[in-house]
């Protein structure tokens, strides 16, 4: 069985979506992943899909997505640090990484931005198949 995890932002277009593809890649035997923002937005943001081409994870394709387009309830609810009122969806586990936007600097913090991303999804891995999360 897979869980259902969510990353979710304001607008869907950079932090949600690194999350999402890294669990794609790292998690692919225990999640079914999603992201998702809370604000319309028009595109992924390109230096976002440009760092991570760097890990070979390919987001050519994603698209931004409304929580209304991801399953309802989920196991696993994790933003990214909104520094709003974050967003709830029915869930078994929930944290908020408080992750900074790197939206609208250079490409290093997009950089920094996916390596504490793919750090928290080891980790988050760890402690799920170690037993420290219970879902």
């Amino acid at each position: 069985m897979k869980f259902k995890i969510a990353f979710v932002c304001v607008h869907n277009s950079c932090r949600s979506q690194m999350a999402e593809g890294i669990a794609k890649k790292l998690g692919s035997d225990i999640f079914e992943a999603y992201s998702a923002g809370t604000e319309k937005y028009h595109e992924v943001k390109p230096l976002a899909v440009e760092v991570m081409k760097e890990i070979d994870v390919d987001m050519t394709n994603y698209k931004p997505k409304l929580l209304t387009e991801i399953p309802n309830e989920l196991d696993l609810l994790i933003t990214m640090g909104c520094n709003v009122v974050c967003p709830f969806v029915p869930n078994k586990y929930a944290a908020d990484w408080g992750l900074d936007d790197p939206s609208g600097g250079p490409i290093e913090d997009f950089r920094k931005t996916r390596n504490l991303i793919e750090e928290k999804m080891k980790e988050l891995i760890n402690q799920i198949k170690s037993g420290k999360i219970k879902l």
